[in-house]
């Protein structure tokens, strides 16, 4: 509901679940409290993602594959508001190192020559992440599968050597 409408009322919210407004205030005592469990939720399932993924043990191509799959079941499964999920200094921190790890394996995947290196710094970075939105969330008729094979292939072929 947050997603669709992120002005949602906690009592809008509880009669979606099927409960009553206090038994939400009693796991939750604001709005603010459910948003920020629902943000590391988030964040849990991306750190979660990254390590299922293995970026920096299994090959390129795998772990690129695995990641963007995972990412894509993380964004339809938490489709909330990055901005507002930012605004915390702590969740920025722990969102910061699950990039930085995502650059350090893109890098790794440029090195191997999976990648182009001759585009600019940071544009598999920027790419990968809007790719991976668009098709959570604008293609939501394809499958993980599905939409994890069309950012894939975007990327080897938008990107790729070859």
């Amino acid at each position: 509901m947050l997603a669709a409408d992120p002005g949602a009322s906690i009592a809008s919210i509880a009669t979606e679940a099927g409960v009553d407004r206090r038994t939400v205030y009693r796991r939750f005592a604001s709005r603010e409290d459910l948003l920020a469990a629902i943000h590391a939720s988030r964040l849990a399932a991306i750190e979660e993602a990254i390590e299922d993924a293995r970026l920096r043990e299994a090959p390129v191509a795998i772990a690129l594959h695995r990641y963007v799959e995972n990412i894509i079941a993380v964004n339809r499964t938490w489709p909330v508001d990055l901005a507002r999920m930012l605004a915390d200094d702590g969740v920025r921190a722990r969102r910061d190192a699950s990039v930085r790890e995502v650059d350090v394996f893109l890098e790794r995947a440029t090195e191997e020559g999976l990648l182009r290196s001759d585009l600019p710094p940071g544009w598999a970075s920027a790419l990968l992440p809007q790719l991976m939105h668009l098709a959570s969330r604008q293609m939501p008729g394809l499958s993980p599968a599905q939409a994890t094979d069309v950012v894939v292939d975007t990327m080897l072929r938008g990107l790729g050597t070859s």
